[in-house]
């Protein structure tokens, strides 16, 4: 009777520590980016030329934010959601992320996390020889335990070089595939798959995937659902002249983006992962020059571009049991956010080494309130393409209202376009108001960035120690 005894409170104690561990393991993180596609590509916010069921399913049982905003083209973006840094921190040149800086991939690996890294890389400097651009292991060393990446060292006309899609050269944790071993396959389908395995083979620890796509940025090419019997070798990653047939093939690319996001979410459904992960859906930027039918009107997209289309992403959640099911939230997200939600959702106090831009929405993720912005800022600096093609811009904005450093101010439901200055009229109360409040933002800024620096500039300011940007009200 008394083994029976010992043996009951052992099981006992067994089960009681194993619930315990189960309750306080820390939520996995999936944040999947999209490369040039904006909000008005998903059907869920209203676009009518795409099909996306999966994104939209996870907006129908998690919630979608109607206010992400980004920079209007790729580095920018991506140096700003990875370090939660505004861009005059820290940015530097296009292509580059500067290996002292401290990433989100170190911010969840020091929390004890697994991290992986798949998609597009584009940041060891290759655009300009930087030093240390030809590292191969640059992805670990910003935190990355495991990448399979599409440019590291490699650049498209190089050698060893060439496109993402058909048969593409990619880099295995530092290793190159080139495009002869990976004659034939999609390179979408193969990093993926790295994605999903990750997530089996890490699922009975918190892990953090960090998924930036290779989809839908241009050349504008088919998909494996669309390509047919054509040859699935390098040339098949040549963009046809035909507008039409580039819009077709855009619509396709977008369309396999959505059947790769249901992809991931199901390996995490099938290993039992739902309750303990929050997946994330955004963009880096606003969508190439592809006009898409959207509530019922035609958006042209502007990336590279200050306006909505070129900043306006698209922001979905979900985290099964947690995100309140079919919400639309009006509050306001910026890139530098998700460093400092990362971090609270790992528990962590942010130290004077961490970034201090970002506000955490935690809260809005479990149907909290929390503390929502009542700005979003930019200070875009492209340094990229031909002096007059990306102008440099600062400004910020609320739901409604943008203002630019320069004096421009527009109501952006009614003037998506940016076509009414409404600083050239005479302003009511409530505008002056708004104006003010958001004027203050801007005198809280560094000097605005020069509308003329571009790829060979050799001026290059940056204010790594400027002070922190407050709500005026708070």
């Amino acid at each position: 009777m008394k083994n029976i005894k010992i043996v009951i409170g052992i099981t006992f104690l067994f089960f009681s520590v194993s619930m315990i561990s189960q309750e306080v393991k820390k939520p996995n993180i999936i944040l999947i980016m999209a490369d040039d596609v904006s909000w008005n590509c998903f059907g869920t916010y209203g676009a009518e030329d795409y099909e996306t069921p999966n994104i939209d399913a996870l907006a129908s049982k998690g919630i979608k934010f109607n206010h992400c905003y980004s920079t209007p083209i790729c580095t920018p973006s991506r140096v700003k959601i990875m370090t939660g840094q505004y861009n005059f921190r820290n940015y530097t040149h296009f292509g580059y992320l500067n290996p002292k800086d401290k990433t989100f991939g170190h911010l969840m690996k020091d929390a004890g996390y697994k991290t992986a890294i798949a998609g597009k890389w584009q940041l060891n400097g290759l655009y300009h020889n930087a030093e240390g651009s030809l590292d191969a292991n640059r992805p670990q060393k910003a935190g990355f335990d495991e990448s399979y990446l599409w440019q590291v060292t490699t650049q498209k006309k190089a050698l060893n070089g060439g496109e993402r899609f058909w048969s593409p050269p990619l880099e295995r944790n530092g290793k190159l595939i080139s495009t002869e071993e990976n004659m034939g396959k999609y390179g979408p389908d193969i990093m993926s798959d790295f994605v999903c395995d990750f997530i089996e083979e890490n699922k009975d620890e918190p892990f953090f995937v960090y998924y930036p796509t290779v989809l839908v940025h241009s050349p504008f090419v088919p998909t494996p659902e669309t390509i047919g019997d054509q040859p699935k070798g390098q040339s098949a990653n040549r963009a046809p002249r035909d507008r039409k047939l580039k819009k077709d093939n855009y619509v396709a690319m977008v369309n396999y983006l959505d059947k790769i996001v249901g992809k991931i979410v199901k390996k995490v459904e099938d290993e039992g992962l739902l309750e303990n992960t929050i997946i994330l859906f955004t963009s880096d930027n606003g969508t190439e020059s592809i006009t898409s039918r959207w509530n019922g009107q035609n958006i042209k997209g502007a990336k590279g571009e200050t306006v909505d289309m070129g900043t306006h992403v698209p922001f979905i959640a979900y985290w099964k049991g947690h995100t309140p099911k079919g919400m639309e939230s009006e509050d306001l997200i910026d890139f530098t956010d998700f460093y400092t939600t990362f971090a609270d959702i790992a528990s962590l106090n942010l130290t004077d080494k961490d970034p201090i831009d970002g506000r955490s929405f935690l809260p809005q993720l479990q149907g909290e309130t929390g503390k929502p912005r009542e700005w979003v800022f930019w200070h875009y600096q492209p340094y990229w393409g031909k002096v007059g093609k990306y102008k440099g811009a600062q400004f910020v904005r609320n739901q409604e209202y943008k203002l630019y450093r320069n004096g421009g101010m527009y109501h952006i439901p009614s003037d998506i376009h940016e076509t009414k200055n409404l600083l050239l009229e005479e302003l009511d109360t409530s505008l002056i108001f708004t104006k003010t409040n958001l004027q203050k933002m801007l005198e809280q800024a560094p000097p605005a960035p020069s509308v003329d620096e571009y790829r060979e500039s050799k001026e290059r300011p940056v204010y790594p120690s400027w002070k922190n940007m407050v709500n005026p009200n708070d």
